[in-house]
């Protein structure tokens, strides 16, 4: 039995959280165009007849500009330690950037296997210029791999994990057939939520909102879900809202969808808005929304 640890690190916005979810074949993490949509570390854990790959899902390393980015890249960082396998995604259509020399120097002295994934490849109709990157690059660093892949269209994934089995040790599964994740239903909910406000106010960032669950109540046939959507600033309330109510209305009714397919029940959600000032750099925020510092 092939058993290990994966970490999946990149620039924001590469689709790390993309190839999770279409490696597990369902909706664990949140996905959006807007970059740095990522924050907590989350587990996924794939299993199949002779292996179990725990994938772990890590903030985009970015320039922080406040406290809780510098959190978000402590967090990445340390989930590189201690792995057996690297899986560096690089936006192959946007090129080999700063940002992506910037991680590599930074996971390269791990002693790991580090493969290159170069994502997005279905958005290249002449693959002559795919080849001529894959040369580009390889002298980069001494990558295990280089495997390109569309993490979208679920391109090449097959090969991807037949690949990292060989990379894994042989030891019993660490976790039962039955586990998904580390992370709680509560934070997949309050995320499923938050992903729904990213998806319709695109003009704003996402470190300006963040969502938890206040109130979770399971009956027979129904949940009961109160989910809380924290802002920075009066401004972005009121864009959430929306004129009568029409847009929170309509961030619940997405949340709802993709709660009940993930629960397997009718879902009885209601959301809230709240303003909280300059809560992205109050440690005190942290703690109440489930982003206390790992080391504490």
């Amino acid at each position: 039995m092939k058993c290990g640890f994966v970490s999946l690190v990149g620039r924001p916005n590469v689709g790390k959280s993309t190839l999770l979810n279409s490696i597990l074949g369902m909706k664990l993490a949140i996905t959006s165009n807007v970059s740095g949509t990522t924050r907590n570390v989350i587990q996924g854990i794939y299993n199949d007849d002779d292996s179990q790959i725990i994938f772990i899902d890590t903030p985009g390393i970015h320039k922080p500009t406040h406290k809780l980015g510098t959190l978000m890249n402590k967090k990445a960082y340390n989930h590189t330690e201690g792995v057996d396998v690297i899986l560096f995604l690089v936006d192959i259509y946007k090129g080999f950037g700063r940002g992506d020399v910037f991680i590599l120097n930074k996971i390269k002295d791990h002693h790991v296997p580090v493969f290159l994934l170069l994502n997005k490849v279905d958005q290249f109709k002449d693959k002559s210029i795919l080849l001529d990157k894959i040369n580009e690059l390889k002298d980069k660093y001494d990558f295990a791999e280089i495997i390109p892949i569309s993490a979208k269209k679920k391109s090449n994934l097959d090969n991807l994990l037949e690949t990292l089995k060989k990379y894994l040790p042989d030891t019993p599964k660490i976790y039962s057939d039955d586990d998904l994740t580390n992370v709680s239903t509560r934070f997949i909910m309050a995320e499923f939520v938050r992903e729904k406000v990213l998806e319709l106010t695109r003009q704003e960032i996402p470190h300006t909102v963040t969502c938890y669950v206040e109130n979770y109540e399971e009956d027979k046939d129904i949940v009961h879900i109160q989910v809380l959507i924290v802002v920075d600033r009066e401004n972005i309330k009121k864009i959430i809202i929306g004129k009568g109510g029409a847009m929170l209305k309509e961030i619940g009714s997405r949340a709802r969808y993709d709660m009940e397919k993930f629960l397997g029940k009718k879902v009885f959600l209601e959301t809230y808005v709240k303003t909280l000032k300059n809560w992205r750099d109050e440690e005190r925020y942290f703690l109440e929304l489930g982003l206390k510092d790992d080391d504490e």
